[in-house]
C-alpha cells in the first residue's frame, strides 16, 4: 500500500519560484494561466499488515513534524491504495 503526501505554501506566503513559472508562461503565449503555486510530493510505502487506523496517525504526525514545515506550508494525504 502506498500514500503520497502533498505538500506546497500556504495561500498567504508568498511563492517566487510560481510568479516567476507564471511570468514564463505568460511569455510564451499562455496567458490564460492566471497563476502557480509550487509544491512536492512524498510517496510512501506503507505496510500493508499494519492498522488503518495506526497508519493514518503516523502519516499525520509525520506530514506536520518532518514533511512539512507547518509555518508556511499545508499538506494533504492521500491514500494510493
Amino acid at each position: 500500500m502506498k500514500a503520497r503526501v502533498h505538500v506546497s505554501l500556504k495561500p498567504s506566503v508568498l511563492d517566487p519560484q510560481g510568479q516567476t513559472i507564471t511570468k514564463a508562461l505568460h511569455s510564451l503565449g499562455h496567458n490564460e494561466i492566471l497563476d502557480v503555486r509550487q509544491g512536492k510530493y512524498f510517496d510512501i510505502e506503507l505496510d500493508p499488515k499494519a492498522s488503518q487506523e495506526v497508519l493514518a496517525q503516523k502519516l499525520q504526525a509525520i506530514s506536520a513534524e518532518v514533511l512539512s514545515n507547518p509555518v508556511i506550508e499545508d499538506f494533504q494525504i492521500e491514500v494510493l491504495g
